[in-house]
Parts: C-alpha cells; sequence; structure tokens
C-alpha cells in the first residue's frame, strides 16, 4: 500500500475493454493501476481513464510467455502488489486439424503459463504479509470445450485447475485467489469485429469490472473461489 493509503492492483493483458475498465473502477475504488501488455498500444486512454478515476497508471511492456521478461518486469515491484488480476488470453477458433502445434502451445503459454508466472512473483509477498488477491479470467470454454475451440478450452479448463491448486494452497496464509467463468460474449468493438454486431444480450464491461472489485472486498471466512458471469439472456 502506498503512503497515500492507496492500494497498488497488477492487470495482466490489459487492454481496451474489460481491462481498461477494470483498472478504471478500481482507480475509483482508491487503487493506482500497474498494466502489463506486449505492446502500449491503448496505454494513453487506459492512463487517462485510470487518472480521470482518480489513480495513477503506469505501463509495463513485457511477453507474458516469456519467463525471463516477467522476471525482469515484476521482480522489482511484486511486493506492492495488493491485487494481481491474470486477464490475458489468446483467442484461437480453428478446426483441431488446422491447430499447428506452436498455435496450440502459444494459447495456453499467455492463458495458464503467464498466469503461473505472474502470481509466482507476487503470491510470495502476498502470503508474508497474509493479505491479497489473484484473480484469473477464465471463460465459457473454462468449462466445456466446444467445436474449434480444442486449444482455447485446453488452455482455459488448464487456468481453471491452476486457480483451485491456489486457492487451496495459499487460502490458508491469508490469500484469497478467485477464478471468474467469463459466460457470454463482451460488449466490445473488437467482439463486434469477431462475431458481428448485436443488438442485446452482451456483457457490460464496467459492471463486471465491479464484480471483480467487490471480490477483492470479500471476508476471509466468505471468500468466493468461482464466480460466474453471465448476461441474463445467456443460456446455460
Amino acid at each position: 500500500m502506498s503512503e497515500l493509503g492507496r492500494r497498488t492492483l497488477l492487470v495482466t493483458g490489459i487492454a481496451e475493454g474489460l481491462g481498461a475498465d477494470i483498472g478504471a473502477t478500481f482507480a475509483q475504488g482508491g487503487y493506482d493501476v500497474l498494466g502489463l501488455s506486449r505492446t502500449s498500444r491503448a496505454s494513453e486512454q487506459i492512463g487517462a481513464s485510470v487518472a480521470r478515476a482518480g489513480g495513477s497508471y503506469t505501463h509495463m511492456t513485457c511477453d507474458l510467455t516469456r519467463p525471463a521478461d516477467v522476471q525482469l518486469a515484476l521482480e522489482p515491484i511484486a511486493g506492492t502488489i495488493d491485487v494481481l488480476i491474470h486477464n490475458a488470453q489468446r483467442l484461437t477458433i480453428r478446426p483441431f486439424g488446422e491447430i499447428s502445434p506452436q498455435a496450440f502451445e502459444d494459447v495456453w503459454r499467455v492463458a495458464c503459463l503467464g498466469a503461473m508466472l505472474s502470481a509466482q512473483a507476487v503470491l510470495p509477498h502476498m502470503a508474508a504479509r497474509r493479505s491479497g488477491t489473484v484473480i484469473f479470467s477464465g471463460a465459457t470454454a473454462s468449462l466445456r470445450g466446444g467445436p474449434n475451440f480444442a486449444a482455447f478450452a485446453s488452455a482455459k479448463f488448464a487456468l481453471r485447475g491452476l486457480a483451485q491448486a491456489l486457492a487451496r494452497e495459499f487460502g490458508p496464509k491469508g490469500v484469497h485467489v478467485a477464478h471468474v467463468v467469463i459466460d457470454g460474449l463482451i460488449d466490445t468493438p473488437k467482439t463486434d469485429q469477431r462475431f458481428g454486431p448485436a443488438n442485446a444480450g452482451r456483457m457490460d464491461s464496467k459492471a463486471m469490472a465491479q464484480a471483480y472489485l467487490q471480490l477483492t472486498a470479500q471476508a476471509p471466512l466468505a471468500w468466493t473461489q468461482e464466480m460466474d458471469l453471465r448476461p441474463f439472456t445467456e443460456k446455460f
């Protein structure tokens, strides 16, 4: 926690949409924000949004699939992190026979290895002070695999297993580890580009960000390990 009493949030895979709204929502809730992604694209817009919400924003460029790069980026700041949200993913939708070994591994490295490396950097510090929250962003594919989603679903299944294992290991040490199943499409321009426009039924990223913030405020005797978020129109 900073001298001014503000806490520190680290968002991996930060970008427009959910990541940016998480940053602004947490800034309004008393956090300064560190954002990590492979490029600095949209970092100025994210920084401005966080500043309007009352927080400071620092952007770090890092490839989450490279252990040495993650260590270099996070080692100097790992002890300052109060909340880690792993939001990085690589969505590959492709028939199984058309997925190369490299593409299959890349999806896993972003979603699961990146989560492992980030969590491994911050969890010892959280456990030492017996406080902190780690949240992993999952998907419908965390629970069931569909046609053309072999790479994505296998990576998200692995991420869910990692979240469960860490919750059981670090919960008794005072660290809240949670997995959020995002069961639905988020209403963003990127979603329109990939799936086409929709008039209704998509998830609101600002409301989702509020749910993430609420997870960090839970009392240790009533922690959520897994939370499902979906629009009311979604069938499940």
